[in-house]
Protein backbone atom coordinates (compact mmCIF):
# COMPACT_ATOMS: atom_id res chain seq x y z
CA UNK A 1 0.00 0.00 0.00
CA UNK A 2 1.34 3.47 -0.85
CA UNK A 3 2.13 5.61 2.20
CA UNK A 4 1.82 9.33 2.90
CA UNK A 5 4.09 10.46 5.74
CA UNK A 6 2.31 13.36 7.43
CA UNK A 7 2.73 15.76 10.36
CA UNK A 8 6.52 15.88 10.15
CA UNK A 9 9.27 18.43 9.82
CA UNK A 10 10.63 17.20 6.52
CA UNK A 11 14.22 17.92 5.59
CA UNK A 12 14.43 17.22 1.87
CA UNK A 13 18.17 17.71 1.61
CA UNK A 14 17.60 21.21 0.29
CA UNK A 15 15.16 22.75 2.77
CA UNK A 16 13.08 22.11 5.88
CA UNK A 17 9.36 21.80 5.11
CA UNK A 18 6.71 21.97 7.82
CA UNK A 19 3.51 21.87 5.77
CA UNK A 20 4.23 19.05 3.33
CA UNK A 21 3.85 15.27 3.14
CA UNK A 22 6.04 12.61 1.55
CA UNK A 23 4.38 10.14 -0.80
CA UNK A 24 6.03 6.71 -1.10
CA UNK A 25 5.11 3.82 -3.36
CA UNK A 26 7.03 0.56 -3.72
CA UNK A 27 10.07 1.89 -1.90
CA UNK A 28 10.43 4.98 -4.08
CA UNK A 29 9.57 8.57 -3.19
CA UNK A 30 6.85 9.74 -5.54
CA UNK A 31 6.60 13.36 -4.44
CA UNK A 32 6.66 15.92 -1.65
CA UNK A 33 3.33 17.75 -1.73
CA UNK A 34 0.85 19.69 0.38
CA UNK A 35 -1.48 17.82 2.73
CA UNK A 36 -4.48 18.76 0.63
CA UNK A 37 -3.10 16.83 -2.33
CA UNK A 38 -2.86 13.37 -0.72
CA UNK A 39 -4.58 10.81 -2.98
CA UNK A 40 -7.30 8.73 -1.32
CA UNK A 41 -5.54 5.38 -1.76
CA UNK A 42 -2.56 6.41 0.38
CA UNK A 43 -2.27 5.17 3.95
CA UNK A 44 -1.49 8.16 6.19
CA UNK A 45 1.40 7.71 8.62
CA UNK A 46 1.28 10.49 11.25
CA UNK A 47 4.79 11.20 12.55
CA UNK A 48 3.67 13.33 15.46
CA UNK A 49 5.69 16.39 14.56
CA UNK A 50 9.05 14.61 14.49
CA UNK A 51 11.76 15.17 11.90
CA UNK A 52 11.90 13.16 8.68
CA UNK A 53 15.20 13.31 6.80
CA UNK A 54 17.14 11.31 4.21
CA UNK A 55 18.71 8.22 5.76
CA UNK A 56 22.43 8.36 6.35
CA UNK A 57 25.35 6.93 4.36
CA UNK A 58 28.52 5.70 6.10
CA UNK A 59 31.56 5.32 3.87
CA UNK A 60 33.83 3.92 6.58
CA UNK A 61 32.68 1.29 9.06
CA UNK A 62 34.47 -1.94 9.95
CA UNK A 63 31.71 -3.99 11.56
CA UNK A 64 29.06 -3.96 14.25
CA UNK A 65 27.24 -5.94 16.91
CA UNK A 66 30.47 -7.65 17.98
CA UNK A 67 31.41 -8.78 14.47
CA UNK A 68 34.46 -7.15 12.86
CA UNK A 69 34.29 -7.99 9.17
CA UNK A 70 38.05 -8.48 8.69
CA UNK A 71 38.08 -10.91 11.62
CA UNK A 72 34.92 -12.78 10.60
CA UNK A 73 34.56 -12.66 6.83
CA UNK A 74 30.94 -13.76 6.71
CA UNK A 75 27.46 -12.80 5.63
CA UNK A 76 26.57 -12.58 9.32
CA UNK A 77 29.18 -9.85 9.83
CA UNK A 78 27.69 -7.76 7.04
CA UNK A 79 24.17 -8.32 8.37
CA UNK A 80 25.35 -7.21 11.83
CA UNK A 81 26.97 -4.08 10.40
CA UNK A 82 23.76 -3.22 8.55
CA UNK A 83 21.71 -3.71 11.73
CA UNK A 84 24.12 -1.52 13.71
CA UNK A 85 23.82 1.21 11.10
CA UNK A 86 20.02 1.13 11.10
CA UNK A 87 19.92 1.97 14.79
CA UNK A 88 21.78 5.17 13.98
CA UNK A 89 19.70 6.13 10.95
CA UNK A 90 22.06 4.66 8.34
CA UNK A 91 20.74 2.48 5.52
CA UNK A 92 23.81 2.30 3.27
CA UNK A 93 27.41 1.61 4.18
CA UNK A 94 30.83 0.88 2.73
CA UNK A 95 32.27 -2.06 4.65
CA UNK A 96 35.88 -1.23 5.43
CA UNK A 97 38.97 -3.34 6.02
CA UNK A 98 42.16 -1.86 7.43
CA UNK A 99 45.56 -2.86 6.06
CA UNK A 100 45.83 -6.63 5.76
CA UNK A 101 47.07 -9.34 3.43
CA UNK A 102 45.97 -9.35 -0.19
CA UNK A 103 44.58 -12.84 0.40
CA UNK A 104 42.26 -11.50 3.09
CA UNK A 105 41.22 -8.60 0.86
CA UNK A 106 40.36 -11.02 -1.95
CA UNK A 107 38.30 -13.17 0.41
CA UNK A 108 36.47 -10.07 1.69
CA UNK A 109 35.51 -9.12 -1.86
CA UNK A 110 34.20 -12.62 -2.48
CA UNK A 111 32.03 -12.58 0.66
CA UNK A 112 30.73 -9.06 0.00
CA UNK A 113 29.79 -9.97 -3.56
CA UNK A 114 27.90 -13.03 -2.33
CA UNK A 115 26.07 -10.88 0.25
CA UNK A 116 24.80 -8.55 -2.47
CA UNK A 117 23.99 -11.37 -4.89
CA UNK A 118 21.89 -13.09 -2.22
CA UNK A 119 19.87 -9.97 -1.45
CA UNK A 120 21.82 -8.53 1.47
CA UNK A 121 20.78 -5.00 2.29
CA UNK A 122 22.60 -1.71 2.50
CA UNK A 123 26.06 -2.63 1.23
CA UNK A 124 27.47 -0.09 -1.22
CA UNK A 125 30.74 -1.92 -1.65
CA UNK A 126 34.09 -2.64 -0.06
CA UNK A 127 36.45 0.10 1.13
CA UNK A 128 40.04 -1.13 1.33
CA UNK A 129 41.88 1.18 3.72
CA UNK A 130 45.44 0.28 2.82
CA UNK A 131 47.79 -1.46 2.36
CA UNK A 132 49.37 1.25 0.19
CA UNK A 133 49.84 3.74 2.99
CA UNK A 134 52.79 5.55 4.53
CA UNK A 135 54.34 3.47 7.33
CA UNK A 136 55.03 6.67 9.26
CA UNK A 137 51.27 7.35 9.38
CA UNK A 138 49.97 3.81 9.74
CA UNK A 139 48.29 4.49 13.09
CA UNK A 140 46.68 1.24 14.24
CA UNK A 141 47.33 -0.54 10.92
CA UNK A 142 49.44 -3.71 10.71
CA UNK A 143 53.05 -2.67 10.03
CA UNK A 144 53.94 -5.98 8.41
CA UNK A 145 51.26 -5.58 5.74
CA UNK A 146 52.01 -1.99 4.68
CA UNK A 147 53.56 -1.98 1.20
CA UNK A 148 54.27 -0.02 -1.96
CA UNK A 149 51.65 -0.72 -4.64
CA UNK A 150 52.34 -2.95 -7.62
CA UNK A 151 50.10 -2.61 -10.70
CA UNK A 152 49.83 -6.41 -11.02
CA UNK A 153 48.47 -6.73 -7.49
CA UNK A 154 45.99 -3.91 -8.01
CA UNK A 155 44.87 -5.49 -11.27
CA UNK A 156 44.17 -8.71 -9.36
CA UNK A 157 42.03 -6.84 -6.81
CA UNK A 158 40.16 -5.08 -9.61
CA UNK A 159 39.51 -8.30 -11.51
CA UNK A 160 38.38 -10.29 -8.48
CA UNK A 161 36.46 -7.40 -6.94
CA UNK A 162 34.37 -6.42 -9.92
CA UNK A 163 31.64 -3.96 -8.98
CA UNK A 164 31.91 -4.67 -5.23
CA UNK A 165 35.41 -3.12 -4.92
CA UNK A 166 34.37 0.52 -4.70
CA UNK A 167 36.81 2.52 -2.57
CA UNK A 168 40.46 2.59 -1.54
CA UNK A 169 42.38 4.74 0.93
CA UNK A 170 46.03 5.19 -0.01
CA UNK A 171 48.93 7.56 0.54
CA UNK A 172 49.46 9.50 -2.70
CA UNK A 173 53.19 9.91 -2.07
CA UNK A 174 53.51 6.10 -2.05
CA UNK A 175 51.84 5.73 -5.45
CA UNK A 176 53.02 6.75 -8.89
CA UNK A 177 50.75 8.12 -11.59
CA UNK A 178 50.41 4.70 -13.22
CA UNK A 179 48.86 3.29 -10.05
CA UNK A 180 46.55 6.26 -9.51
CA UNK A 181 45.41 6.24 -13.13
CA UNK A 182 44.73 2.49 -13.02
CA UNK A 183 42.46 2.84 -10.00
CA UNK A 184 40.72 6.02 -11.11
CA UNK A 185 40.13 4.84 -14.67
CA UNK A 186 38.51 1.68 -13.34
CA UNK A 187 36.06 3.71 -11.27
CA UNK A 188 37.55 3.22 -7.81
CA UNK A 189 36.77 6.03 -5.38
CA UNK A 190 40.31 6.82 -4.25
CA UNK A 191 40.73 8.66 -0.96
CA UNK A 192 44.02 10.06 0.31
CA UNK A 193 44.84 8.97 3.83
CA UNK A 194 47.36 7.50 6.25
CA UNK A 195 49.69 9.82 4.41
CA UNK A 196 52.73 11.93 5.17
CA UNK A 197 52.49 13.76 1.86
CA UNK A 198 53.91 17.20 1.39
CA UNK A 199 51.49 19.87 0.26
CA UNK A 200 52.82 19.52 -3.30
CA UNK A 201 52.46 15.72 -3.30
CA UNK A 202 48.92 15.92 -1.97
CA UNK A 203 47.91 18.61 -4.46
CA UNK A 204 49.34 16.51 -7.29
CA UNK A 205 47.16 13.60 -6.20
CA UNK A 206 44.04 15.75 -6.06
CA UNK A 207 44.87 17.34 -9.41
CA UNK A 208 45.37 13.85 -10.85
CA UNK A 209 41.80 12.94 -9.87
CA UNK A 210 41.75 11.80 -6.23
CA UNK A 211 38.38 13.17 -5.08
CA UNK A 212 38.65 12.88 -1.29
CA UNK A 213 40.71 12.42 1.85
CA UNK A 214 40.11 9.92 4.66
CA UNK A 215 39.35 10.99 8.26
CA UNK A 216 40.64 14.55 8.07
CA UNK A 217 43.43 15.38 10.56
CA UNK A 218 43.92 11.75 11.62
CA UNK A 219 46.96 9.87 10.29
CA UNK A 220 48.01 12.60 7.86
CA UNK A 221 50.65 15.30 7.62
CA UNK A 222 49.32 18.28 9.60
CA UNK A 223 48.94 21.92 8.63
CA UNK A 224 52.00 23.97 9.54
CA UNK A 225 52.46 27.51 8.30
CA UNK A 226 55.73 26.56 6.59
CA UNK A 227 54.66 23.04 5.57
CA UNK A 228 50.91 22.91 4.82
CA UNK A 229 50.94 19.13 4.34
CA UNK A 230 47.94 16.97 3.50
CA UNK A 231 45.59 18.99 5.70
CA UNK A 232 46.62 22.22 3.98
CA UNK A 233 46.10 20.65 0.56
CA UNK A 234 42.63 19.42 1.51
CA UNK A 235 41.71 22.91 2.67
CA UNK A 236 43.20 24.57 -0.41
CA UNK A 237 42.10 22.30 -3.24
CA UNK A 238 38.76 23.49 -4.65
CA UNK A 239 37.27 20.03 -5.27
CA UNK A 240 38.84 17.78 -2.62
CA UNK A 241 36.25 16.39 -0.21
CA UNK A 242 37.12 14.84 3.14
CA UNK A 243 35.53 12.63 5.75
CA UNK A 244 35.79 13.50 9.43
CA UNK A 245 35.14 11.55 12.65
CA UNK A 246 32.97 13.79 14.82
CA UNK A 247 33.36 12.29 18.29
CA UNK A 248 35.56 14.91 19.97
CA UNK A 249 38.25 12.24 20.41
CA UNK A 250 39.59 11.66 16.92
CA UNK A 251 39.23 15.40 16.27
CA UNK A 252 38.58 18.21 18.73
CA UNK A 253 35.23 19.87 18.06
CA UNK A 254 36.92 23.25 17.54
CA UNK A 255 38.93 21.68 14.71
CA UNK A 256 35.74 20.19 13.24
CA UNK A 257 34.16 23.64 13.34
CA UNK A 258 37.19 25.32 11.76
CA UNK A 259 37.40 22.72 9.00
CA UNK A 260 33.70 23.13 8.27
CA UNK A 261 34.08 26.89 7.92
CA UNK A 262 36.91 26.38 5.43
CA UNK A 263 35.50 23.44 3.46
CA UNK A 264 31.74 23.98 3.45
CA UNK A 265 30.03 21.26 1.42
CA UNK A 266 33.29 19.36 0.88
CA UNK A 267 33.30 17.93 4.43
CA UNK A 268 31.20 14.92 5.44
CA UNK A 269 30.78 12.52 8.36
CA UNK A 270 31.91 8.92 8.75
CA UNK A 271 31.68 6.79 11.87
CA UNK A 272 35.05 5.01 11.48
CA UNK A 273 33.33 2.57 13.86
CA UNK A 274 34.78 -0.75 14.94
CA UNK A 275 33.43 -3.24 17.46
CA UNK A 276 34.73 -5.23 20.43
CA UNK A 277 37.22 -7.74 19.02
CA UNK A 278 39.19 -9.80 21.57
CA UNK A 279 40.93 -12.02 19.00
CA UNK A 280 42.65 -11.64 15.63
CA UNK A 281 45.10 -9.22 14.01
CA UNK A 282 43.09 -6.20 15.14
CA UNK A 283 42.18 -6.46 18.81
CA UNK A 284 39.77 -3.59 19.50
CA UNK A 285 39.11 -2.90 23.19
CA UNK A 286 36.17 -0.72 24.21
CA UNK A 287 37.44 2.13 26.40
CA UNK A 288 34.38 4.12 27.60
CA UNK A 289 33.76 6.19 24.46
CA UNK A 290 36.25 4.83 21.92
CA UNK A 291 38.12 1.71 20.85
CA UNK A 292 41.85 1.16 21.30
CA UNK A 293 44.44 -1.49 20.62
CA UNK A 294 45.88 -3.30 23.67
CA UNK A 295 48.72 -0.73 23.72
CA UNK A 296 46.11 2.09 24.02
CA UNK A 297 46.54 3.28 20.41
CA UNK A 298 43.26 4.79 19.21
CA UNK A 299 41.84 2.24 16.75
CA UNK A 300 38.29 3.33 15.97
CA UNK A 301 35.18 5.08 17.16
CA UNK A 302 32.06 3.92 18.99
CA UNK A 303 29.85 6.23 16.92
CA UNK A 304 26.76 5.73 14.85
CA UNK A 305 25.77 8.23 12.17
CA UNK A 306 23.08 9.94 14.26
CA UNK A 307 25.67 10.56 16.94
CA UNK A 308 27.88 12.23 14.32
CA UNK A 309 25.01 14.56 13.46
CA UNK A 310 24.17 15.22 17.11
CA UNK A 311 27.80 15.94 18.01
CA UNK A 312 28.13 18.20 15.01
CA UNK A 313 25.11 20.24 16.06
CA UNK A 314 25.69 20.25 19.81
CA UNK A 315 29.46 20.56 20.04
CA UNK A 316 30.75 21.83 16.69
CA UNK A 317 27.83 24.26 16.35
CA UNK A 318 26.97 23.13 12.83
CA UNK A 319 23.36 23.99 11.86
CA UNK A 320 21.09 20.93 11.88
CA UNK A 321 20.28 21.07 8.18
CA UNK A 322 23.96 21.18 7.27
CA UNK A 323 24.86 18.39 9.70
CA UNK A 324 22.19 16.23 8.05
CA UNK A 325 23.71 16.94 4.63
CA UNK A 326 27.11 15.90 5.97
CA UNK A 327 25.61 12.49 6.81
CA UNK A 328 23.60 11.98 3.62
CA UNK A 329 23.71 14.37 0.66
CA UNK A 330 27.47 14.93 0.64
CA UNK A 331 28.47 11.24 0.81
CA UNK A 332 25.95 10.58 -1.97
CA UNK A 333 27.51 13.42 -3.96
CA UNK A 334 30.96 11.87 -3.60
CA UNK A 335 29.53 8.53 -4.76
CA UNK A 336 27.78 10.28 -7.67
CA UNK A 337 24.61 8.54 -6.53
CA UNK A 338 21.44 10.34 -7.56
CA UNK A 339 19.07 7.94 -5.78
CA UNK A 340 20.27 8.49 -2.20
CA UNK A 341 20.71 11.47 0.10
CA UNK A 342 17.54 13.44 -0.62
CA UNK A 343 13.79 13.26 -0.14
CA UNK A 344 12.68 14.01 -3.68
CA UNK A 345 10.78 12.39 -6.52
CA UNK A 346 12.53 9.29 -7.84
CA UNK A 347 14.85 8.82 -4.86
CA UNK A 348 14.87 5.67 -2.75
CA UNK A 349 12.52 5.97 0.22
CA UNK A 350 15.34 5.56 2.72
CA UNK A 351 14.56 7.96 5.56
CA UNK A 352 15.18 8.49 9.25
CA UNK A 353 12.63 9.70 11.81
CA UNK A 354 14.10 11.48 14.84
CA UNK A 355 13.05 13.79 17.66
CA UNK A 356 14.14 17.17 19.02
CA UNK A 357 16.90 15.49 21.02
CA UNK A 358 18.25 14.07 17.75
CA UNK A 359 17.47 10.53 18.84
CA UNK A 360 16.41 8.04 16.16
CA UNK A 361 12.86 6.71 16.47
CA UNK A 362 12.73 4.75 13.23
CA UNK A 363 14.87 4.11 10.18
CA UNK A 364 12.94 3.43 6.99
CA UNK A 365 14.83 1.25 4.51
CA UNK A 366 13.19 0.78 1.13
Amino acid sequence: MPIAYTNARIFTGDSMETDKVVLVRDGIIEDVISVAGIPEEYHREDLGGMYLAPAFIDLQIYGGEGKLFSQELSMASLEATYAYGLRGGCTHFMITLATNTVEKFLKSLEVAKRYVDEGGKGLLGVHLEGPYINPDKRGAHLAECVKVPEPEEIELLLQKGGDIFRMMTLAPEQCNDEVLDLLLERGILVSAGHSNATYAEAMHGFDRGIPAATHLFNAMSPLHHRAPGMVGAVFDHPSAMASIVCDGIHVDYAAVRAAKKIMGDRLFFITDAVTETPEGEYKHIFANDRYTLPDATLSGSALNMMQCVRNGVKHARIPLEEALRMASAYPAQLLKNNKLGKIASGYKADMVIFDDSLEVHQTIAS
